[in-house]
Protein backbone atom coordinates (compact mmCIF):
# COMPACT_ATOMS: atom_id res chain seq x y z
CA UNK A 1 0.00 0.00 0.00
CA UNK A 2 1.60 3.42 -0.99
CA UNK A 3 1.80 5.89 1.64
CA UNK A 4 1.48 9.70 1.43
CA UNK A 5 1.60 12.37 3.70
CA UNK A 6 -0.10 15.99 3.46
CA UNK A 7 1.17 18.80 5.34
CA UNK A 8 -1.02 21.54 5.61
CA UNK A 9 -4.18 22.94 7.64
CA UNK A 10 -5.94 21.27 9.93
CA UNK A 11 -8.98 21.09 8.15
CA UNK A 12 -7.54 18.98 5.28
CA UNK A 13 -7.53 15.28 6.85
CA UNK A 14 -11.22 15.98 6.66
CA UNK A 15 -11.74 14.29 3.10
CA UNK A 16 -14.53 12.92 1.74
CA UNK A 17 -14.38 8.97 1.64
CA UNK A 18 -10.89 8.71 4.50
CA UNK A 19 -11.91 5.66 6.43
CA UNK A 20 -9.82 3.55 9.25
CA UNK A 21 -9.23 7.31 11.30
CA UNK A 22 -7.34 7.35 14.21
CA UNK A 23 -4.98 9.75 15.53
CA UNK A 24 -0.80 8.79 16.39
CA UNK A 25 1.71 10.26 18.31
CA UNK A 26 5.04 10.37 16.59
CA UNK A 27 8.51 10.43 18.77
CA UNK A 28 11.60 11.52 16.82
CA UNK A 29 15.12 11.69 18.05
CA UNK A 30 14.28 15.82 17.13
CA UNK A 31 11.31 15.79 19.83
CA UNK A 32 7.26 16.71 18.58
CA UNK A 33 6.52 17.31 15.36
CA UNK A 34 3.87 20.04 14.93
CA UNK A 35 0.68 17.98 16.54
CA UNK A 36 -0.11 14.40 16.54
CA UNK A 37 -0.59 12.94 13.23
CA UNK A 38 -4.04 11.73 11.49
CA UNK A 39 -3.75 8.56 9.78
CA UNK A 40 -6.40 7.07 7.45
CA UNK A 41 -6.90 5.54 4.35
CA UNK A 42 -8.19 6.76 1.16
CA UNK A 43 -9.23 3.60 -1.28
CA UNK A 44 -5.98 1.39 -2.05
CA UNK A 45 -3.37 4.08 0.12
CA UNK A 46 -2.55 4.94 3.18
CA UNK A 47 -2.97 8.75 4.71
CA UNK A 48 -0.92 10.54 6.85
CA UNK A 49 -1.79 13.88 7.63
CA UNK A 50 -0.06 16.79 9.62
CA UNK A 51 -1.52 20.51 10.18
CA UNK A 52 1.76 22.48 9.74
CA UNK A 53 1.32 24.88 12.26
CA UNK A 54 -0.69 22.25 15.01
CA UNK A 55 -4.07 22.61 15.03
CA UNK A 56 -5.72 25.38 16.18
CA UNK A 57 -2.61 27.39 14.29
CA UNK A 58 -0.36 28.04 17.81
CA UNK A 59 2.66 27.74 15.95
CA UNK A 60 4.69 30.31 14.38
CA UNK A 61 6.50 29.57 11.05
CA UNK A 62 9.96 30.01 12.93
CA UNK A 63 8.82 27.60 15.34
CA UNK A 64 7.96 24.37 13.84
CA UNK A 65 10.13 21.63 14.51
CA UNK A 66 10.72 20.80 10.75
CA UNK A 67 13.28 18.17 11.26
CA UNK A 68 10.22 15.94 13.33
CA UNK A 69 7.76 16.47 11.19
CA UNK A 70 9.45 15.36 8.41
CA UNK A 71 10.91 12.42 10.39
CA UNK A 72 7.87 11.74 12.13
CA UNK A 73 6.15 11.57 8.41
CA UNK A 74 9.59 8.73 7.24
CA UNK A 75 8.37 6.75 10.21
CA UNK A 76 5.11 6.09 9.31
CA UNK A 77 6.54 5.00 5.81
CA UNK A 78 5.56 8.17 3.69
CA UNK A 79 7.06 8.47 0.76
CA UNK A 80 5.28 11.47 -1.23
CA UNK A 81 4.73 14.52 0.56
CA UNK A 82 1.91 16.77 -0.28
CA UNK A 83 2.53 20.53 0.61
CA UNK A 84 -0.47 22.25 0.87
CA UNK A 85 0.26 26.13 1.46
CA UNK A 86 -0.59 29.75 1.18
CA UNK A 87 1.24 32.24 -0.72
CA UNK A 88 1.41 35.96 -1.71
CA UNK A 89 1.47 36.65 -5.37
CA UNK A 90 4.21 38.26 -6.57
CA UNK A 91 3.18 39.23 -10.30
CA UNK A 92 0.15 39.96 -12.07
CA UNK A 93 -0.81 37.13 -13.76
CA UNK A 94 -1.68 35.63 -10.70
CA UNK A 95 -4.37 36.28 -8.65
CA UNK A 96 -5.69 35.54 -5.55
CA UNK A 97 -7.25 32.06 -6.23
CA UNK A 98 -5.18 31.01 -8.57
CA UNK A 99 -3.08 27.42 -8.05
CA UNK A 100 0.89 27.39 -8.71
CA UNK A 101 2.70 24.59 -8.97
CA UNK A 102 6.56 25.84 -7.98
CA UNK A 103 9.16 24.60 -9.26
CA UNK A 104 12.12 26.07 -7.45
CA UNK A 105 12.78 27.29 -3.91
CA UNK A 106 14.88 30.55 -2.94
CA UNK A 107 15.50 30.07 0.98
CA UNK A 108 15.52 33.34 2.42
CA UNK A 109 14.99 32.33 6.09
CA UNK A 110 17.54 33.20 8.72
CA UNK A 111 17.55 30.85 11.79
CA UNK A 112 16.07 27.64 10.63
CA UNK A 113 17.81 23.90 11.04
CA UNK A 114 18.02 22.94 7.81
CA UNK A 115 19.37 19.45 7.57
CA UNK A 116 19.12 15.98 9.55
CA UNK A 117 23.04 15.87 9.40
CA UNK A 118 26.32 17.21 11.32
CA UNK A 119 27.50 16.37 14.78
CA UNK A 120 29.66 13.50 13.35
CA UNK A 121 27.70 12.89 9.63
CA UNK A 122 28.09 14.86 6.91
CA UNK A 123 26.12 14.85 3.71
CA UNK A 124 25.33 16.78 0.78
CA UNK A 125 21.88 16.34 -1.21
CA UNK A 126 21.98 17.84 -4.37
CA UNK A 127 18.52 20.48 -4.56
CA UNK A 128 19.11 21.68 -8.06
CA UNK A 129 15.70 20.57 -8.61
CA UNK A 130 14.33 20.24 -5.38
CA UNK A 131 10.44 19.23 -6.34
CA UNK A 132 9.39 16.17 -7.27
CA UNK A 133 8.90 16.24 -11.48
CA UNK A 134 7.12 13.04 -11.09
CA UNK A 135 4.68 14.66 -8.36
CA UNK A 136 4.48 18.35 -9.58
CA UNK A 137 3.16 16.81 -12.97
CA UNK A 138 0.43 14.77 -11.07
CA UNK A 139 -0.07 18.10 -9.38
CA UNK A 140 -0.33 20.17 -12.59
CA UNK A 141 -3.34 17.13 -14.24
CA UNK A 142 -4.64 16.77 -11.10
CA UNK A 143 -5.69 20.77 -10.74
CA UNK A 144 -6.77 20.73 -13.98
CA UNK A 145 -9.48 17.72 -14.17
CA UNK A 146 -10.32 19.05 -10.34
CA UNK A 147 -11.90 22.70 -11.79
CA UNK A 148 -9.30 24.75 -10.79
CA UNK A 149 -9.43 28.51 -12.13
CA UNK A 150 -5.86 28.86 -13.48
CA UNK A 151 -3.28 26.78 -12.44
CA UNK A 152 0.68 27.82 -13.01
CA UNK A 153 2.79 25.44 -13.65
CA UNK A 154 6.48 25.94 -12.55
CA UNK A 155 8.31 29.45 -11.29
CA UNK A 156 10.04 30.44 -7.77
CA UNK A 157 8.46 29.98 -4.31
CA UNK A 158 10.71 32.80 -2.01
CA UNK A 159 10.63 31.63 1.93
CA UNK A 160 10.88 34.15 4.25
CA UNK A 161 11.22 34.10 7.99
CA UNK A 162 8.32 35.96 8.92
CA UNK A 163 6.24 36.25 11.00
CA UNK A 164 6.03 39.28 9.77
CA UNK A 165 4.41 40.15 6.10
CA UNK A 166 7.07 42.26 3.78
CA UNK A 167 7.65 45.73 3.73
CA UNK A 168 6.84 47.29 0.51
CA UNK A 169 10.66 48.16 -0.08
CA UNK A 170 11.24 44.35 0.21
CA UNK A 171 8.09 43.35 -1.86
CA UNK A 172 9.21 45.44 -4.53
CA UNK A 173 12.91 43.76 -4.46
CA UNK A 174 12.04 40.54 -4.46
CA UNK A 175 10.29 41.33 -7.04
CA UNK A 176 13.19 42.08 -9.05
CA UNK A 177 14.58 39.02 -8.18
CA UNK A 178 11.35 37.33 -10.08
CA UNK A 179 10.07 35.36 -7.80
CA UNK A 180 6.79 33.90 -8.51
CA UNK A 181 5.19 33.37 -5.23
CA UNK A 182 6.15 34.10 -1.09
CA UNK A 183 5.36 32.25 2.13
CA UNK A 184 7.37 31.28 4.72
CA UNK A 185 7.28 27.50 5.42
CA UNK A 186 8.19 25.43 2.34
CA UNK A 187 11.71 25.88 3.86
CA UNK A 188 13.30 23.98 5.25
CA UNK A 189 10.71 21.71 4.53
CA UNK A 190 11.68 20.66 1.31
CA UNK A 191 15.28 20.62 1.80
CA UNK A 192 14.53 17.87 4.79
CA UNK A 193 12.17 15.69 2.61
CA UNK A 194 14.97 15.60 -0.16
CA UNK A 195 17.33 14.35 2.72
CA UNK A 196 14.74 11.76 3.61
CA UNK A 197 14.38 10.59 0.02
CA UNK A 198 10.56 11.83 0.16
CA UNK A 199 8.96 12.80 -2.88
CA UNK A 200 7.71 16.74 -2.26
CA UNK A 201 5.95 19.14 -4.04
CA UNK A 202 3.52 22.49 -2.94
CA UNK A 203 0.22 23.11 -3.82
CA UNK A 204 0.65 26.67 -3.38
CA UNK A 205 -3.16 28.46 -2.73
CA UNK A 206 -2.83 32.40 -4.01
CA UNK A 207 -4.34 34.56 -1.84
CA UNK A 208 -2.73 38.31 -1.69
CA UNK A 209 -0.36 40.17 -3.62
CA UNK A 210 1.45 40.64 -0.62
CA UNK A 211 1.67 44.74 -0.65
CA UNK A 212 3.85 45.45 -3.89
CA UNK A 213 0.66 45.33 -5.96
CA UNK A 214 -0.72 49.93 -5.79
CA UNK A 215 -4.55 48.67 -6.80
CA UNK A 216 -5.06 46.31 -4.17
CA UNK A 217 -5.31 46.30 -0.05
CA UNK A 218 -2.01 44.97 1.43
CA UNK A 219 -2.14 41.58 2.54
CA UNK A 220 -4.36 40.71 5.73
CA UNK A 221 -4.96 37.70 7.80
CA UNK A 222 -8.79 38.40 7.34
CA UNK A 223 -6.97 37.88 3.37
CA UNK A 224 -5.34 34.73 3.74
CA UNK A 225 -8.25 33.00 6.10
CA UNK A 226 -10.79 34.01 3.51
CA UNK A 227 -9.18 32.88 0.78
CA UNK A 228 -8.02 29.42 2.07
CA UNK A 229 -11.47 28.95 3.16
CA UNK A 230 -13.14 28.79 -0.48
CA UNK A 231 -10.19 26.82 -1.64
CA UNK A 232 -10.07 24.10 0.71
CA UNK A 233 -12.76 21.84 -0.85
CA UNK A 234 -10.58 22.17 -4.15
CA UNK A 235 -7.47 21.46 -2.31
CA UNK A 236 -8.85 18.46 -1.36
CA UNK A 237 -10.09 17.38 -4.92
CA UNK A 238 -7.14 18.08 -6.31
CA UNK A 239 -5.56 15.56 -3.49
CA UNK A 240 -7.90 13.04 -3.94
CA UNK A 241 -6.97 13.01 -7.80
CA UNK A 242 -3.02 12.89 -7.00
CA UNK A 243 -3.43 10.25 -5.10
CA UNK A 244 -5.51 7.72 -7.37
CA UNK A 245 -2.42 8.88 -9.68
CA UNK A 246 0.29 8.09 -8.12
CA UNK A 247 2.28 4.88 -8.68
CA UNK A 248 3.30 2.33 -6.59
CA UNK A 249 6.92 2.13 -7.17
CA UNK A 250 9.37 5.33 -7.76
CA UNK A 251 11.97 6.00 -10.10
CA UNK A 252 12.46 9.75 -9.50
CA UNK A 253 15.82 11.30 -7.97
CA UNK A 254 13.96 11.66 -4.66
CA UNK A 255 14.08 8.21 -3.76
CA UNK A 256 17.65 7.94 -3.46
CA UNK A 257 18.80 11.25 -2.89
CA UNK A 258 21.09 9.93 -0.36
CA UNK A 259 22.93 7.33 -2.16
CA UNK A 260 26.14 9.63 -3.06
CA UNK A 261 25.33 12.25 -0.78
CA UNK A 262 27.16 10.92 2.36
CA UNK A 263 30.85 12.07 2.52
CA UNK A 264 31.72 10.94 5.86
CA UNK A 265 33.89 7.50 6.09
CA UNK A 266 31.93 5.14 7.63
CA UNK A 267 34.41 3.68 9.65
CA UNK A 268 34.34 7.19 11.07
CA UNK A 269 30.28 7.37 11.93
CA UNK A 270 30.00 6.67 15.36
CA UNK A 271 27.00 4.29 16.66
CA UNK A 272 25.22 6.92 18.17
CA UNK A 273 24.88 8.86 14.81
CA UNK A 274 24.34 5.00 13.30
CA UNK A 275 21.09 5.01 15.91
CA UNK A 276 20.01 8.69 15.41
CA UNK A 277 19.91 8.29 11.64
CA UNK A 278 19.27 4.51 11.11
CA UNK A 279 15.94 5.09 9.46
CA UNK A 280 17.31 7.69 6.72
CA UNK A 281 21.36 5.63 6.52
CA UNK A 282 21.01 2.52 7.18
CA UNK A 283 20.56 1.49 3.46
CA UNK A 284 24.34 3.29 3.35
CA UNK A 285 26.39 3.23 6.25
CA UNK A 286 26.39 -0.83 6.39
Amino acid sequence: MKTVGVIGGSGLYEMEGLTDIHSVKVETPWGNPSDDLVVGKLGNTKMVFLPRHGRGHKVMPSEINYRANIYALKKLGVEWIISVSAVGSMKEEIAPGHVVIPSQFFDHTKGRISTFFGNGIVAHVSMADPVCPVLSDLFYEASIRSGATVVHKGGIYLCIEGPQFSSRGESNIYRKWGVDVIGMTNMPEAKLAREAEICYATLALSTDFDCWHEAHADVTVEDIIETLTKNVELAKRIIGEVVSMISEKRGCICSNALQNAIITSKDAISEEVRRRLSLLIEGYVR
